[in-house]
């Protein structure tokens, strides 16, 4: 049986090196013709009016496009996917870092009964063995800090889409967006643990497996919640400095979101259109969109900068946000004759 479990955990790493892979091509597939279709040159425009056409929705989406396109409140079902998600992912690579990856000099036990069951010690023992450097243990638990972070914001983002947000019933966005948006919110949170996530899988599969056989007569379990927090506490300044910059974002991303629900009093409300003010609007047209790029800028500087998928992650976040943003920019520029000519796109002071 150790055998086939060391087969298996190999298979799963090689598995976990495809995984990553995979995640960077398609980030790259995601940037690569946004970043063509930005260029100035007029032999691009059939590519442009194209990713144009998949990227509208709302007030900015034409009535002649409808035909592919869905209701803008499936928003919600991004949501919903992401929190379902990233709590899975959450949830096993946490358990997985506090039983065989500790900070400390000693793991956490599953509970004062269970933790003793020779099955699980044993389990634990074998993958231990393939985390044995401090360096690996502390990329675990980074990888467990940032997707706490992206629960943070996926849960905010749902609470938002069901009490904050007042779409129209006319308001539609493009299936491809649909989809996109689908992939997103499964990929996203993928990319922050791809090192470790179908180990960690595993590794609670088996361990759900020896309790199933060994619970009958063990006592109830005790978690020591304190354990499971206290190696979070012992992490670096990039994580704590990524987390303030996560915040930050965070926080503005609430306000101006907050501002744009604010608009429209009800749902019939569709066509009815004011210029959104206050706090980042003042600066740029989509302050939503910058928010939510230093809020990914926050979980790069907290995993340290050193995976090159998390650099892809926010490099897909900043062209597709951009890309956007210009065409939110020329809507108000259309729609209001006294828009205020100090707003930038996205980014303040430059575009």
């Amino acid at each position: 049986m150790d055998i086939t479990r060391l087969a298996r955990g190999l298979s799963v790493e090689s598995m976990e090196i495809g995984l990553n892979w995979s995640l960077r091509v398609a980030w790259i597939a995601g940037i690569f013709p946004l970043l063509v279709a930005s260029l100035p040159s007029s032999r691009l425009n059939p590519l442009y009016e194209l990713l144009l056409g998949f990227s509208k929705r709302g007030k900015i989406m034409q009535s002649s496009s409808y035909k592919l396109s869905v209701p803008q409140r499936f928003f919600l079902h991004f949501y919903l996917l992401g929190v379902a998600w990233t709590t899975v992912l959450l949830l096993t690579t946490w358990y997985y870092a506090s039983q065989v990856a500790p900070l400390g000099s000693e793991s956490l036990s599953l509970s004062t009964a269970a933790g003793h069951l020779t099955g699980l010690s044993h389990i634990s023992s074998l993958y231990k063995s393939r985390i044995h450097t401090a360096d690996k243990r502390y990329k675990v638990w980074v990888s467990v800090f940032l997707l706490l972070l992206m629960e943070m914001q996926v849960l905010r983002r749902l609470y938002e889409t069901l009490y904050v947000f007042k779409y129209s019933n006319s308001a539609r966005m493009h299936i491809f967006g649909y989809l996109m948006g689908i992939f997103y919110y499964t990929a996203a949170p993928l990319s922050l643990c791809t090192s470790f996530v179908l180990v960690a899988l595993n590794f609670t599969l088996d361990k759900l497996a020896v309790l199933k056989l060994a619970y009958q007569g063990v006592p109830s379990m005790e978690f020591d919640w304190w354990g499971y927090l206290r190696p979070l506490a012992n992490l670096g300044w990039h994580q704590w400095a990524g987390a303030a910059l996560f915040a930050w974002g965070w926080v503005h991303q609430w306000r101006c979101h907050a501002i744009l629900g604010s608009l429209r009093k009800c749902r019939e409300q569709s066509d009815e259109y004011v210029i959104p003010r206050g706090d980042w609007f003042e600066i740029v047209s989509s302050p939503h969109y910058l928010a939510e790029i230093v809020v990914y800028l926050g979980l790069l500087v907290a995993s340290g900068g050193t995976d090159f998928t998390i650099w892809l992650l926010l490099g897909f976040v900043v062209a597709n946000l951009a890309f956007a943003a210009a065409e939110t920019h020329r809507w108000y520029l259309h729609k209001f004759e006294d828009y205020p000519s100090n707003r930038r796109v996205i980014f303040p002071f430059v575009y």
